[in-house]
């Protein structure tokens, strides 16, 4: 989950290919950890592939995690999800502006449309779905600077939806 120095968070625009009747959903980028790979590792990786930001990102802590369950694009995935929180250099050139993905898997290729920058005052009273499903929830502490000592289940409770995607 990349934030800049004003405290907005990088979400992809999304959808599903093999379900139109789902409405698109914004996302934080992320993906698959390879063998052998640390999940921060894996963070930097797949926000280059999916964003192609690759200077001026500071890694941090794993500050969420949760199991996912859903369907996606005629997969069904049930996975466990690591969430580093990273900042945008304050010294370097400044956010990414443009959407420039380096590396997406076919099915990421037709399912993401563009992403976006989001204020916590644009973000938290839109109605737009977002993944995690619980971003609204816990971003604000993050972009106030209160970085969790272990990371935090944000699963969603048994009421409600984990994804969007389901």
């Amino acid at each position: 989950m990349l934030l800049d120095p004003a405290g907005s968070v990088l979400l992809l625009q999304a959808s599903d290919p093999a379900d139109h009747h789902k409405p698109p959903w914004w996302e934080i980028p992320g993906g698959g950890m390879d063998r052998g790979e640390s999940s921060a590792a894996a963070a930097l990786r797949e926000l280059r592939e999916e964003t192609g930001v690759r200077d001026g990102v500071r890694i941090g802590p794993c500050v969420w995690v949760q199991h996912a369950e859903f369907d996606f694009g005629g997969y069904h995935f049930d996975q466990q999800e690591f969430i580093h929180v990273a900042w945008c250099d304050p010294n370097a050139a400044g956010r990414p502006a443009a959407w420039r993905p380096e590396a997406l898997e076919p099915l990421e290729a037709v399912a993401f449309q563009g992403m976006r920058w989001w204020a916590l005052d644009e973000l938290l009273p839109s109605q737009e779905p977002v993944v995690p499903a619980r971003l609204r929830e816990f971003l604000p502490a993050l972009v106030a600077g209160n970085v969790p000592d272990e990371p935090i289940d944000i699963a969603a409770d048994a009421a409600g939806d984990q994804h969007p995607r389901l």
